[in-house]
């Protein structure tokens, strides 16, 4: 059975908490997941949140979610998502001093997504692979000079986002993604939550990652 572990990071801001989810064997990657708006309610126990987390854990990944700065237990103000670019960093460089170095994997949902896609720019090597779900395109504080506020990710990138999203709107990923070639997983008349779909999330980030090397 996966084992759940609680852990706290020195970030930027302060104390980061969290929970880590460990596979049963020798890992494969890492995967850091970061979640919604903190503004809006998100935290580290977002359903689709836990979702990925437990997904990546059934592919034998070690999976990170925590706390950005300011929500739960975790030091800090909220910082329009410059500040919770560092909070992944610190997440990222602690979990590698910890299990060593595995591939990384970035994964983030709304907000989560868009300071994923930030965040790996500053990473070096690069994340093995990112995974977006609904990121928060259009509707943060924009740090590019794109009208998207949202940096270009690699064309392997997983983006998942639902047909009829009341918060992110379709049109606004497919002009941000559309000049980057990037591929869409479209679910139909899904919401920006997922409701009723988290079982459809799970299977297609399965299949992203089954049967293929990381």
């Amino acid at each position: 059975m996966p084992a759940l572990k609680k852990f706290s990071v020195a970030g930027p801001a302060g104390k980061l908490e969290g929970v880590a989810h460990l596979p049963d064997g020798e890992p494969r990657a890492i995967a850091v997941v970061a979640h919604p708006l903190p503004t809006m309610g998100g935290t580290m126990d977002n359903k689709v949140v836990t979702t990925l987390a437990k997904t990546f854990v059934e592919l034998g990944f070690i999976a990170l979610r925590f706390n950005f700065r300011g929500v739960g237990t975790s030091d800090g103000n909220f910082d329009s998502g410059n500040g919770e670019v560092e909070d992944v960093l610190a997440v990222v460089r602690d979990a590698q001093r910890v299990y060593g170095d595995l591939p990384l994997i970035l994964s983030g949902f709304s907000f989560g997504g868009y300071v994923q896609a930030r965040a790996a720019q500053h990473l070096h090597p690069h994340p093995h692979r990112l995974v977006l779900i609904a990121p928060a395109v259009g509707r943060s504080v924009p740090s590019f000079e794109n009208s998207t506020g949202m940096p270009p990710v690699r064309h392997d990138t997983l983006l998942v986002h639902g047909e009829l999203d009341e918060v992110v709107a379709l049109a606004d990923v497919l002009h941000w993604a559309r000049p980057l070639h990037l591929p869409i997983v479209v679910l139909p008349e899904a919401g920006h939550f997922f409701h009723g779909r988290l079982n459809q999330l799970k299977q297609i980030v399965l299949r992203a990652f089954n049967g293929q090397p990381v």
